[in-house]
């Protein structure tokens, strides 16, 4: 379980490094796209790697975004709100659209490291 954590954050860490050696920023806004969509579908990707040492396993087939909420409503509404913003920016519009501004891809990092830390703690494991 703790092997999770250690993924997440090292998936986050990547994202970060991906966003400051590679996205170019140009004053509030990154200059390329592909690393901008690279690092939030990378930081996404260890948001649901630290929710998956939290929740039950899934029967067969994909996990859905839905299937995350639904296990995330019967833990915690209120980080239910943080994994929506963290499926909004990092999974959406960074990963899909590429947003550049980033101040919002900056929150979106800034979510995903709240959740990773909620989860560790939820697991008791150490930060």
């Amino acid at each position: 379980m703790t092997n999770n954590i250690t993924e997440a954050k090292r998936y986050l860490a990547n994202a970060k490094e991906i966003l400051s050696e590679k996205a170019g920023k140009d004053g509030r806004f990154y200059t390329d796209k592909k690393y901008v969509k690279m690092a939030g579908n990378t930081a996404y990707s260890g948001v649901l790697e630290a929710l998956d040492g939290l929740l039950p396993k899934k029967g067969k087939g994909r996990k859905s975004v839905e299937w995350y909420q639904e296990g995330l409503t019967k833990i915690d509404k209120k980080i239910l709100t943080n994994f929506n913003s963290i499926y909004n920016i990092l999974h959406l519009s960074m990963g899909y659209d590429g947003i550049l501004n980033a101040s919002i891809a900056n929150e979106g990092l800034e979510d995903a490291e709240t959740i990773i830390n909620w989860v560790a703690q939820k697991m008791g494991v150490g930060e």
